[in-house]
C-alpha cells in the first residue's frame, strides 16, 4: 500500500529506511514560496523528482484570509488550499505533511534532511521556504488561557473559537495582521482595543498621513486605539486572561489578547548549513544563498531589491504574497542553472473591514509626499518621492491609482508630482504624458 508521504512507496519500504538516492529537488516549507516553486521547476521542464515538506497537517494554503475570511468562519484550511492531492500527483510532486525538518546536511552533491519523526529526505537540490514564525514577547501573564497569535491555520482557528465567545477584545501590536482581526472583531460586534507601542499605527509601513487615517478609521468604527503604550502584563484569574496592564495603570479588559507584534524570519536550518543570515536568509539575486547551492524564497530571504533605490544597502526581506512567488519563480530557474534575477515592483494589500489599502512600491527613502483626494471620504492615495521621481503609492479604496502606479515604476516611467494632487485627471493619464521619462 503507497504511503501519503511518498506516493508509490510501499508503507514497509519506508519503515525500513529504504528511499531514493540523493536526487531531484527537496523545498523545506509546504507555503506560498514552496508551492510556486514546485509548480515553477514544473513548468520549466524539470522531471526529476520534487518533494515539498511541510509542519502541518493541511496541505499548502493562503495564508492572508487567516486575519480576515478565516476568523469570520467563511474559510478554512481546506477551502483555502492553493493545490488539491491530485494535482500534486498529476505534477509528480511528492507532498509531505505533518514533517517538521530538524537537521540538514549537505555537500555539492546533495544532501539529507531529517525530520522530527525520524524520516529522512534525500536530495540532490535544495530549496529552503521556512517562512516566518510570530514574534513571541514574554509578558507575564502569556500562558494564560486566552492569549493568541496568529501565523498558521491552527492558530486561526483557536482564535476565531475565542473570538465567538468574547466580549472584550485587546490586540496588542498596531500592524496590518492586528488592524485586520481588530476590524473583523469589532464588525462582529465586540469591544475591541488596539494597544501600540509606537505614536502610530502601521508607523514601519506608511507615511503619517496612512497612520492618521487608520488612527481616524477605526475610532470611527467604535474601536479605542492606545498610542505610545507599554505593555507591563497580561492580567488574569483562573488561568483565564482577564485584561492588559500598562505602564500608566491602565488595564484594558480583554476575555480574548493577540499579540501581533511582527514575524522573525525561521533561518534555524540555515544556520545548520552555514549559510550568512542578517535579518533572513541573505540571498542574491537569482535567490542562491551564501554556499552557491541552495536557494531560499518568501519571507525566509533577505534579497536585493531594484526597487530601494539610494537607500539602506539594497537588500529587503519581504513578506507578502507577490514577492513571494516572484522569489520562487526566480529560485526555481536557478535550480535549473537557468538565467534570472528579480525584478518585480513589491506590491502589498490589506483589507481592514471596508478599507482596503494596496500599496505599490517601495517608500523607504523618500523625501517628498503628494496627497492626491480626501481622506476624510475613505477614498484617497499618498504617493511617495524621492529626488522627484515617484517611488510608491498608498491607494486607499482606489484601486486605479494603484494600477497605474505600480505601471508606471514596472515600465520606468514617472508621475510628476505637480499635477499628481489632481484627481480630475487619471494617473495612469500623467505616467503617459510626454514629459514622463524613463528612471535612470
Amino acid at each position: 500500500m503507497a504511503n501519503e508521504t511518498f506516493p508509490g512507496v510501499p508503507d514497509e519500504d519506508a519503515a525500513l529506511g529504504k528511499h531514493p538516492e540523493p536526487r531531484g529537488t527537496l523545498i523545506i516549507g509546504a507555503c506560498q514560496a514552496g508551492v510556486q516553486l514546485a509548480t515553477s521547476l514544473r513548468e520549466l521542464g524539470d522531471t526529476d523528482p520534487i518533494v515539498l515538506v511541510g509542519e502541518e497537517p493541511h496541505a499548502p494554503y493562503q495564508r492572508p484570509p487567516l486575519s480576515k475570511a478565516y476568523l469570520k468562519g467563511e474559510a478554512t484550511a481546506d477551502t483555502l488550499t492553493f493545490r488539491t492531492h491530485e494535482w500534486y500527483a498529476d505534477k509528480g510532486i511528492e507532498l509531505a505533511t505533518r514533517e517538521r525538518i530538524v537537521k540538514v546536511t549537505r555537500d555539492n552533491s546533495g544532501g539529507e534532511a531529517v525530520s522530527e519523526t525520524g524520516r529522512a529526505f534525500p536530495f540532490a537540490r535544495l530549496a529552503l521556504a521556512t517562512g516566518a514564525a510570530a514574534r513571541k514577547i514574554p509578558f507575564d501573564g502569556s500562558e494564560l488561557e486566552g492569549v493568541s497569535y496568529l501565523r498558521d491555520a491552527n492558530e486561526a482557528e483557536i482564535l476565531a473559537d475565542q473570538l465567538r465567545g468574547a466580549r472584550d477584545v485587546a490586540v496588542i501590536g498596531g500592524g496590518f495582521i492586528g488592524l485586520e482581526v481588530a476590524a473583523g472583531a469589532r464588525a462582529a460586534g465586540k469591544n475591541v482595543t488596539v494597544i501600540e507601542a509606537a505614536p502610530r499605527l502601521v508607523g514601519r509601513a506608511v507615511s503619517e498621513t496612512t497612520s492618521d487615517f487608520y488612527l481616524a478609521a477605526h475610532r470611527r468604527r467604535g474601536t479605542e486605539v492606545i498610542l505610545n503604550a507599554q505593555v507591563v502584563r497580561i492580567t488574569g484569574r483562573h488561568d483565564k486572561v482577564t485584561g492588559v496592564e500598562l505602564a500608566d495603570g491602565t488595564v484594558v479588559p480583554a476575555d480574548v489578547v493577540l499579540v501581533g507584534v511582527g514575524v522573525i524570519p525561521r533561518t534555524e536550518l540555515a544556520e545548520q548549513l552555514g549559510l550568512a543570515v542578517d535579518n533572513g536568509i541573505v540571498v542574491d539575486s537569482r535567490a542562491l544563498a551564501s554556499d552557491g547551492l541552495t536557494v531560499a524564497a518568501g519571507d525566509c530571504a533577505n534579497m536585493p531589491n531594484p526597487f530601494v533605490r539610494d537607500f539602506g544597502n539594497g537588500r529587503l526581506r519581504l513578506e507578502s504574497v507577490q514577492n513571494a512567488v516572484e522569489q520562487a519563480k526566480i529560485a526555481a530557474a536557478t535550480l535549473l542553472g537557468q538565467d534570472a534575477e528579480y525584478r518585480t515592483v513589491p506590491w502589498f494589500w490589506s483589507d481592514q473591514a471596508d478599507i482596503k489599502l494596496q500599496i505599490a512600491g517601495l517608500s523607504a527613502g523618500h523625501d517628498q509626499l503628494v496627497l492626491r483626494g480626501d481622506p476624510e471620504t475613505e477614498k484617497f492615495s499618498v504617493l511617495y518621492y524621492r529626488g522627484g521621481r515617484i517611488l510608491a503609492a498608498d491607494c486607499i479604496n482606489s484601486p486605479q491609482d494603484f494600477m497605474a502606479v505600480r505601471s508606471a515604476l514596472t515600465k520606468g516611467l514617472d508621475i510628476p508630482a505637480d499635477a499628481a494632487a489632481d484627481t480630475s485627471v487619471l494617473l495612469k493619464q500623467l505616467a503617459a504624458a510626454p514629459d514622463s521619462a524613463p528612471a535612470p
